[in-house]
C-alpha cells in the first residue's frame, strides 16, 4: 500500500536493533484517516471469505483490527496479555514480545471464538512470527476457520512471514519493509 509505505518514510523512526517506530501515526498517535484506508485495503482482500470474527492482541492492533470489524461487520476479539482476575476460563498461548523483551502469556476467554468462526487476524507488525503463532495457536484451539492474517507492516528481512507462508498461512501485508538503515535512516519496501 503506497500510502503506508509513505507515511511510514515521512513520520516513522528508524531506531537501533531493527525497530522501527510508528508511534505517531499508528500505534499510540493514531491517524484514524489512514487506519480506515488500511482496513478499506483489507476488506478488499478477505470480503470474499465471509470473515464472522477479527481477532488482535492488546494494545496496538486494536484500533486497526476494530475498523477491519466495522468493514465486515462481525465482532473483534482481542488478546489480552498477562493474566486479568475478569477472565473467566480462557484460552492461552505464550509468546515472546520483542518489544518488552520477554515472554508474555496471551489469554481470550472460552466461547469467544468459536467452531464456526471464520477468523481473520490483525495485526500491526510481523517480524519473527510469535504473536501471529499464539493467536493460530487460539483459533486452532478453538477450532475455527482461520481464514488469514492482515498485517500492517511486515519485516521482510526477518523470518516470521517467510515461515508462515510455508506453513500455509495467507499473509496480507500492507507493506513489506526489504530493508532500513539506522545509520543513514532510509528504508526500502518489497515492491508489491
Amino acid at each position: 500500500m503506497k500510502l503506508l509505505e509513505e507515511e511510514i518514510r515521512k513520520r516513522g523512526k528508524i531506531l537501533p536493533g531493527n525497530v522501527l517506530k510508528v508511534n505517531s501515526f499508528l500505534n499510540h498517535k493514531i491517524d484514524p484517516v489512514l487506519l480506515d484506508k488500511m482496513a478499506d485495503e483489507w476488506y478488499e482482500k478477505f470480503k470474499n471469505d465471509n470473515i464472522t470474527k477479527v481477532v488482535t492482541i492488546e494494545s496496538s492492533g486494536i484500533a486497526m483490527a476494530i475498523l477491519v470489524a466495522l468493514k465486515f461487520k462481525c465482532e473483534l476479539v482481542f488478546a489480552k496479555k498477562g493474566k486479568s482476575s475478569t477472565l473467566g476460563n480462557v484460552m492461552t498461548a505464550s509468546i515472546y514480545s520483542y518489544t518488552k523483551e520477554k515472554e508474555v502469556l496471551i489469554s481470550i476467554e472460552n466461547g469467544y471464538i468459536k467452531e464456526d468462526d471464520n477468523v481473520l487476524i490483525i495485526d500491526d507488525f510481523l517480524a519473527n512470527g510469535s504473536a501471529a503463532l499464539g493467536l493460530i495457536s487460539i483459533i486452532k484451539y478453538a477450532k475455527a476457520n482461520l481464514k488469514g492474517i492482515g498485517i500492517a507492516i511486515e519485516k521482510g528481512f526477518q523470518d516470521g512471514g517467510k515461515k508462515l507462508r510455508a506453513e500455509g498461512y495467507r499473509i496480507e501485508s500492507l507493506a513489506i519493509v526489504k530493508s532500513m538503515d539506522y545509520t543513514t535512516g532510509t528504508i526500502e519496501f518489497e515492491e508489491a
